[in-house]
């Protein structure tokens, strides 16, 4: 693939090698499995520097107690997410693209924290994954909290456990939220869709109107707040291309679909922070979905067939 990036745009890489909010043990490797995949030497290609920050720290759920059980090891969570958040921030600040890797997708709370910091207030959101994680701790029915990033980032609940000076809340406009690729999704989310005026685009819509079409429609809803993030749970692509993730479910996008969604994005210039999820390296085959994950990233950045 040739490039059509920006060559003096830098990239800060930030590792979140986090699987408390999950039911199943393994994305905590994510990053890693990532950084193997060639992450740093595919987007130096496309005339990015690569700024490397490492991971930040995250404890082991052998060494905690869950907590309360409707929000499993918040605690924990709550301290990596603030750590994030600061380190989003900070390379906002610098001027840098942020691409966080995953690590659950908890970890979104940091990500979205940090920039709705950064840039003074709520922005928008396209959110490719086969769940919409919008439970609370009063709906969840399993009180991970891999399943309740975007009602905490909506600001859809006020225990107060998820306030903190990292992030002000609501971290996301809700009718500048776009949800792409959703098949599984739990009834309080269904009943709480319907108050809400995020957009949600389910595999019914994808099949029914192409991929492409939807992501357009989708950079014109998420536009026009303070930043436009891109956040992508690997299990939004069909388990027979991406085996290696936490939460699988059946009939999700192809390769090409995928690929074809980021390179919209990038078409469009809209990724200005990005971040990768739930890649599980326990349940994958060869690393495959980790080095899916980099091409997908790297089509985000500008990678271009011809």
């Amino acid at each position: 693939m040739t490039a059509a990036a920006d060559p003096a745009r830098r990239i800060a890489v930030i590792g979140a090698a986090l699987d408390l909010g999950s039911g199943r043990r393994g994305v905590d490797m994510g990053p890693s499995a990532i950084r193997y995949a060639q992450l740093s030497e595919q987007v130096s290609a496309l005339g990015y520097e690569i700024d490397d920050l490492g991971n930040v720290d995250s404890e082991l759920a052998e060494a905690l107690s869950e907590g309360d059980p409707s929000a499993r090891y918040w605690d924990a969570i709550k301290a990596t997410c603030e750590q994030l958040a600061r380190g989003v921030a900070r390379a906002v600040h610098a001027g840098e693209l942020p691409l966080v890797l995953g690590g659950d997708h908890s970890i979104a709370v940091g990500t979205l924290g940090g920039l709705a910091a950064a840039h003074g207030g709520p922005g928008g959101l396209i959110w490719f994954d086969a769940h919409t994680d919008l439970n609370t701790p009063d709906t969840s029915p399993s009180g991970n909290v891999h399943g309740m990033p975007l009602a905490i980032a909506l600001g859809m609940t006020d225990d107060r456990r998820f306030a903190s000076d990292a992030w002000p809340l609501p971290m996301l406009t809700d009718t500048r939220t776009v949800l792409i690729g959703i098949r599984s999704v739990d009834e309080g989310e269904k009943q709480r869709l319907r108050g809400l005026g995020v957009h949600v685009f389910t595999m019914y819509d994808v099949d029914r109107r192409g991929i492409g079409t939807i992501v357009e429609e989708a950079i014109g809803l998420a536009s026009g707040g303070a930043f436009t993030h891109v956040s992508l749970d690997m299990d939004v692509v069909d388990p027979e291309q991406a085996p290696g993730v936490g939460t699988p479910v059946r009939g999700g996008i192809t390769y090409r679909e995928a690929h074809l969604g980021m390179e919209i994005l990038a078409k469009h210039g809209v990724v200005s922070s990005l971040e990768v999820v739930e890649v599980n390296p326990v349940l994958d085959e060869h690393n495959a979905t980790a080095s899916l994950a980099v091409e997908l990233v790297c089509s985000a950045l500008g990678a271009r067939i011809l």
